[in-house]
């Protein structure tokens, strides 16, 4: 490998997205939101008027993606650019997220985006957050995280952050898409959503996100 890595993988709202950010914020390394990769293909196929169904035209959206990732203040997301517009918030949203996990069971898609993601493994390191990061995108990656949480814990805390951006939302209509989702992606013939082998499961159910990096950090030998 030409810089080492780091993979943590694990459902939506586990907070891998954040420990991820701080994570390599810490080490000063190098940071790949795949599911972001994702999001884009999913909101540039919907703006080019792409059809879900329409495998080449996924495809093509995907290897033309134009996307930059700027580094914000500790605790915000990071800032995505799609052909230097931000696009941070439009692709956070519950909808993108949904068209993102039905377009992640295409493989054609996958592979599109494979060496894009791979592109990412620079020197001093990488720091990978996603759901198969650890299983197909960086399988020799000397230390491999699996972050989840309880599905209820999960809609919580996307509902609180939904509530602080002033976002209008059903706790019980969020346990489910989060449920929905969980079940595409564990049973999609693709890449399904699963712990590598040799990954650490981390359980974040009950913990704050500094506990969470305090057993990230260790199993990564950097305390």
């Amino acid at each position: 490998m030409t810089a080492p890595v780091i993979t943590i993988d694990g459902p939506g709202g586990s907070g891998k997205g954040t420990v991820t950010q701080m994570l390599a914020r810490r080490l000063g390394w190098h940071l790949l939101d795949s599911g972001a990769l994702y999001r884009l293909t999913a909101l540039a196929a919907k703006r080019q008027g792409v059809s879900f169904d329409d495998e080449a035209g996924l495809v093509a959206a995907a290897l033309n993606l134009n996307v930059t990732f700027e580094p914000t203040a500790p605790g915000e997301p990071v800032r995505v650019l799609l052909a230097g517009e931000d696009v941070t918030g439009a692709i956070r949203t519950e909808n993108c997220g949904d068209d993102a996990s039905k377009i992640a069971i295409i493989q054609p898609v996958r592979d599109a985006l494979l060496q894009r993601q791979r592109d990412f493994q620079k020197p001093p390191g990488l720091v990978a957050d996603g759901r198969d990061m650890g299983t197909v995108v960086f399988p020799d990656a000397p230390v491999k995280i699996f972050l989840t949480a309880s599905a209820q814990e999960r809609a919580e805390r996307r509902y609180r952050q939904l509530k602080d951006a002033g976002v209008s939302v059903n706790i019980d209509a969020l346990l489910e898409e989060i449920r929905a989702r969980d079940e595409r992606d564990m049973n999609r013939s693709a890449a399904p959503l699963k712990p590598a082998e040799d990954a650490q499961v981390i359980d974040s159910t009950g913990l704050s996100i500094e506990e969470v990096l305090d057993q990230v950090m260790a199993l990564a030998g950097q305390t």
